[in-house]
């Protein structure tokens, strides 16, 4: 049993923005390509959940990884299933690319 039991954090668009802006955060989207190939979050990297692998993320660098989806469930799922790996991914964009969205924040289409 881990020491600590795997938990994500939820970060707001605001925090996730500012992240990337300030080149701290990896901002990783577990969407699927037909989901992607609609609209993209700019500058994140796209692992999809369906055939998700923790080593397929490219090195942080000593960026924060955080994982996003539409709306915030599999972003979740993605962070556990990395920590249960031993990675230590354990932030999230809360609300998903629709929260991304609702704060006027940009997209690539």
């Amino acid at each position: 049993m881990p020491e600590h039991p795997p938990t994500v954090r939820d970060l707001t668009p605001q925090e996730v923005a500012r992240g990337l802006q300030e080149h701290r955060i990896l901002l990783v989207d577990v969407r699927e390509p037909n989901e992607t190939e609609l609209e993209r979050f700019p500058d994140a990297v796209v692992v999809p959940l369906s055939a998700f692998d923790p080593a397929a993320i490219p090195e942080p660098a000593g960026r924060q990884v955080v994982f996003a989806c539409r709306s915030g469930r599999r972003s979740v799922t993605a962070s556990l299933a990395a920590q249960e790996q031993g990675f230590a991914y354990g932030s999230h964009l809360a609300g998903g690319i629709l929260a991304w969205k609702a704060a006027g924040l940009p997209t690539d289409t």
